[in-house]
C-alpha cells in the first residue's frame, strides 16, 4: 500500500514538474521578444508566441509542450510505475498552472493532444486532425481546440478499448474548455482573432 502510494505521488510529481516547463516564455526571452506575457493574449503557449512574428519558435514553443506530457509518461514507464493516466493528468494541470509563473499558465492544447498521442496514437492522432481541419478551416485556433477536445472521449472510445482513457479524455476537455472561457465569449460575439493575428484591444 505504502508503495502504492508512493508510486502515485513520483508518477504526479514527474508530470506536473515537466508539464510545468514554460517553454512559449523561456523560448521568447531567448529569442530577445521579452516577456511573452506582456504580448497578445498573454498566454504563455505557441497561438500566442506566433504573435511576434517567429513561426519557427511557434512552432518549437507547440512540439516541446506536445512532448512535455509524452515525456513525463515514457519516464514514468521506465520508473516502472503504472499510473500513466495520473502522470499525464498533472502533466496537463503543471502547464496550465506552473508553480514558477503563480499557477498562471497555458491553455493545455499542446500539452494535451501531446498526451493523447503518447497513451493512445490513433485518439491522438484523430484529435490533431480535427484541430486541423477545423483550424484550415476557421482560422481560429481556439475554435479548433474546442472542437478538437470535445471529440477527445468520442475518439477515445472508438479507438481505444481502455475506458480509463476516454474517463481521461472528458476530464482534460472539461479543464482546457474552462480555461478557454474568455475565448468562448469572444466566439459568441465574434471577436475571436484568426490565426497569427494579434488579439484586438
Amino acid at each position: 500500500m505504502e508503495y502504492f502510494s508512493l508510486a502515485l505521488l513520483i508518477s504526479a510529481l514527474i508530470g506536473y514538474l515537466l508539464g510545468s516547463i514554460p517553454f512559449g516564455l523561456i523560448l521568447t526571452k531567448l529569442g530577445g521578444y521579452g516577456d511573452i506575457r506582456s504580448i497578445g493574449s498573454g498566454n504563455i503557449g505557441a497561438t500566442n508566441v506566433l504573435r511576434t512574428g517567429n513561426k519557427k519558435l511557434a512552432i518549437a514553443t507547440l512540439l516541446l509542450d506536445g512532448m512535455k506530457g509524452a515525456v513525463a509518461i515514457y519516464i514514468v514507464a521506465l520508473c516502472g510505475f503504472e499510473h500513466p493516466y495520473i502522470t499525464a493528468l498533472f502533466a496537463l494541470l503543471g502547464h496550465i498552472f506552473p508553480v514558477w509563473l503563480k499557477f498562471k499558465g497555458g491553455k493545455g492544447v499542446a500539452t494535451g493532444l501531446g498526451i493523447l498521442l503518447a497513451l493512445s496514437w490513433p485518439t491522438g492522432l484523430a484529435a490533431v486532425a480535427t484541430w486541423l481541419i477545423t483550424a484550415f478551416l476557421s482560422r481560429i485556433s481556439s475554435l479548433s481546440a474546442l472542437v478538437a477536445v470535445s471529440l477527445s472521449p468520442v475518439f477515445a472510445y472508438l479507438f481505444s478499448n481502455d475506458p480509463h482513457l476516454s474517463m481521461l479524455c472528458a476530464v482534460m476537455a472539461i479543464i482546457i474548455i474552462a480555461k478557454h472561457h474568455t475565448n468562448i465569449k469572444r466566439l459568441l460575439k465574434g471577436e475571436e482573432p484568426k490565426i497569427g493575428k494579434k488579439k484586438s484591444e
